[in-house]
């Protein structure tokens, strides 16, 4: 196990050492690692370990826990209209869409067409949010509404894993008791998480500061974001649906930066596993055997998914953050490789349909990061600028430029304060010390908690 870790390791560098020759996203490189090790060690059927795909999971937890330090409760209402009217209207169109045809063109029935419409349906929140995050595209316009549509879209993972537990149902369990236990426990989930973190998460981090240790923080940082998500897993959810709305409790405190700087090495980590996994899964004998259905069915899928995107984003914006939202989540995403290999254990769908889906999809991600790399140009090109397109300034911070940092609150930073202020400049402060952090509150200054080191 320990040469097969090391090897991984080697392979991971050298393939993204090569791949940024060429400017490739080191999620093409992580995947082109798993399939090399999955050929290498004979390692194809290791995916389907439970350990191993729960571990890469957190990849996925602990960018959602980043995603939600980045929102608000406020933030989140302001984005209603693209969380619940864009994001709902877009997976109900993709599954209906995708249904008519499997029923009618494919001739499967209605419960594995209604699996996979709604597989179908979702994109790739690990690919698109991690590639948005580096390219700083996610504070734009498109950005947000990609956001919008990919939050819905984990959201939406609850009722598709409860419609399969419905479809899997044996002996005398009733689909009304399933339905009203599993409301009741998201309910429960979430009254628990939001008295949490307002009542709890603020006094805990201040205790956890005042011991001035920051591995102690750290420590409270991996706590919350792995404790959370195990609570919703125990309530039957998604990890990721517990650290997203952790995240967001975090954010409404003053240490939601620090808590993301620590966070970050343990995301990419995680994120660079999962997509290990994901190349662990192309087999390319399944390619080999069924290249011509494979071909067909990649850019009809992607086409599909462009259209009704487009169009549901068109309805109340503009033509290029229109393309450049439907181009970014064409994709099919990670939560449909989990729901359609529940269904192939659960005898809903057919092993070879499941296979080709799967190798579709791991096609689908790898396009993906090299596509939103070259997205604004793509879209300079082929989608001419709106004469009456502006700026949403929600989303533009004013203090962008222009500004000075102080690095520090103490008496030598409030001597460069007082200065600045003489001078009539802009700043703002990081500040770790609590303390220090307070006084600067109370002065009524632009204090930021965190640790400017970091």
């Amino acid at each position: 196990m320990l040469g097969i870790i090391v090897s991984t390791l080697l392979i991971a560098i050298v393939v993204n050492l090569i791949l940024k020759k060429f400017h490739l996203p080191t999620i093409i490189g992580y995947i082109v690692t798993g399939t090399i090790i999955a050929y290498t060690f004979s390692l194809h059927d290791a995916v389907n370990n439970h350990t191993l795909k729960e571990m890469a999971e957190f990849g996925i937890v602990f960018l959602m826990f980043t995603i939600g330090l980045e929102f608000s409760i406020e933030h989140l209402k302001r984005m209603k209209k693209e969380v619940f009217f864009t994001g709902t209207l877009q997976i109900f169109c993709t599954t209906v869409f995708v249904v008519l045809i499997c029923i009618y063109v494919l001739g499967f029935d209605f419960q594995t067409s209604l699996i996979i419409g709604a597989a179908l349906s979702l994109s790739s929140t690990a690919i698109v949010l991690k590639t948005y995050n580096e390219t700083r595209e996610i504070k734009k316009r498109h950005g947000q509404r990609v956001l919008g549509i990919l939050i819905m879209q984990d959201i939406a993972v609850i009722p598709i894993l409860l419609m399969i537990s419905i479809f899997t149902i044996k002996g005398d369990q009733s689909v009304l008791y399933i339905i009203g236990e599993t409301f009741l426990a998201a309910c429960a989930l979430l009254v628990l998480l939001y008295l949490s973190g307002k009542y709890l998460l603020e006094p805990f981090f201040k205790l956890v500061t005042e011991s001035n240790s920051e591995e102690l923080f750290v420590a409270s940082v991996l706590l919350i974001a792995i404790g959370s998500s195990y609570l919703a897993h125990s309530f039957g959810f998604s990890y990721s649906l517990g650290a997203f709305v952790a995240g967001m409790m975090i954010s409404e405190t003053k240490f939601k930066h620090q808590v993301e700087s620590n966070l970050t090495p343990f995301r990419n980590l995680l994120l660079g596993l999962f997509f290990i996994t994901v190349g662990m899964q192309i087999d390319f004998s399944i390619i080999a055997q069924n290249i011509i259905p494979i071909l067909l069915l990649l850019p009809v899928l992607l086409g599909i998914k462009y259209i009704i995107i487009y169009s549901v984003v068109r309805i109340d914006d503009t033509k290029r953050v229109a393309f450049k939202t439907a181009v970014s989540l064409v994709q099919i995403g990670e939560f449909s490789l989990a729901i359609l290999e529940l269904a192939r254990s659960g005898d809903l769908i057919d092993p070879l349909h499941s296979q080709i889906l799967i190798v579709t999809i791991v096609i689908s991600m790898i396009l993906t990061p090299i596509v939103l790399k070259n997205l604004s140009s793509i879209s300079a090109k082929l989608v001419p600028r709106d004469v009456l397109e502006t700026k949403d300034p929600i989303l533009i911070n004013e203090n962008t430029r222009g500004h000075i940092v102080v690095l520090g609150f103490g008496h030598i930073g409030q001597a460069v304060v007082q200065k600045l202020k003489k001078d009539g400049l802009e700043y703002f402060i990081i500040e770790q010390n609590l303390h220090y952090y307070e006084k600067g509150i109370k002065e009524g200054e632009n204090v930021i908690f965190g640790n400017a080191c970091s």
